[in-house]
């Protein structure tokens, strides 16, 4: 399972490389509806996807890994037999093995400045968010007695308010306000659920966090979409190569730092009896991601809108 798990890990270069793909394709004016999108999609996998995986896992254990197997193989022949490559060859990067690794990935924020800033407000955003799978079931089940079915409620609310943000509300909400201030806006909503998540009295109220925080959601196309104007059209794949490397680390960071958090808030030797601290602490890593996100785009001036 170990092993699996490491080449599932090695190979899920699948977000990094769709993102690049839009970037190819998409006007920059057009980009952050375009990433909205491929987060609705990823919405809608995560509403589905458990419920295929809860469906198949009664009839057999082994199954769901099966069925994950089929698409995965069905995503692959679609890639290399049907969508056509993104840029010509005259566009396209030679490959160069040196930088085909992590640390490789990240030497190219290194030398772009220009995106180094928003990639740290990602990184902070994304360790932030890792609260939520590593401790919003043991807490809701701590704090509200919620069972297992409660919590595939729970799940499946947040796919389903992510869908409507990501498809209904991402283009209206760019126009509105401009990349630079919708991003603040998302971060900005991302604080009021997490805070809203931890201080919660009653389940009732913790599931009106989710709506603050499926708000957020406006952020992530509008960070895309002000990185990939910054870096030259046949960069776009190490631009998203690099925001996936930083995002892993985010992802080793932040179920240390949130599962120990928990641990202590709920331990008898704790000061403070607040169960939610990790969510508040989450809240502040977000504040932090918000600050850097205005000094790195302050003063900048939202495109217009060009051609349908």
């Amino acid at each position: 399972l170990f092993v699996g798990r490491m080449i599932s890990g090695i190979t899920a270069a699948s977000f990094s490389t769709a993102n690049a793909y839009i970037a190819d394709i998409t006007p920059p004016e057009k980009r952050a509806q375009s990433f909205g999108l491929v987060g609705a999609a990823f919405g809608l996998g995560f509403v589905i996807g458990p419920a295929i995986g809860g469906i198949a896992g009664e009839i057999d254990p082994r199954l769901p890994f099966w069925i994950a197997a089929a698409l995965c193989l069905v995503n692959a022949a679609y890639g290399y037999f049907v969508l056509p490559e993104s840029l010509p060859p005259e566009r396209r990067s030679p490959f160069d093995p040196r930088k085909a690794n992590p640390v490789g990935s990240l030497g190219f924020l290194r030398q772009h400045g220009e995106v180094a800033w928003l990639a740290c407000v990602s990184v902070i955003f994304n360790t932030a968010f890792w609260v939520i799978p590593t401790t919003s079931v043991l807490y809701a089940g701590y704090r509200y007695g919620w069972t297992e079915g409660d919590v595939g409620v729970m799940l499946a609310v947040i796919g389903i308010c992510n869908i409507v943000v990501q498809m209904v509300l991402v283009k209206p909400a760019v126009k509105l306000f401009g990349e630079p201030l919708a991003l603040r806006v998302g971060l900005g909503s991302a604080i009021v659920g997490m805070v809203i998540y931890g201080l919660a009295p009653s389940g009732w109220i913790f599931l009106i966090g989710i709506v603050f925080q499926s708000m957020a959601g406006i952020m992530g196309p509008s960070l895309q979409a002000l990185m990939t104007r910054r870096v030259g059209t046949n960069e776009q794949g190490k631009l998203q190569g690099a925001l996936a490397s930083a995002i892993g680390i985010a992802g080793m960071i932040g179920p240390i730092l949130f599962s120990q958090v928990y641990a202590w808030a709920i331990s008898e030797g704790a000061h403070l009896h607040v169960p939610g601290a990790a969510f508040l602490v989450a809240a502040l890593l977000n504040l932090i991601a918000l600050g850097v996100a205005w000094l790195a785009t302050r003063g900048e001036r939202p495109i217009a809108d060009g051609p349908p």
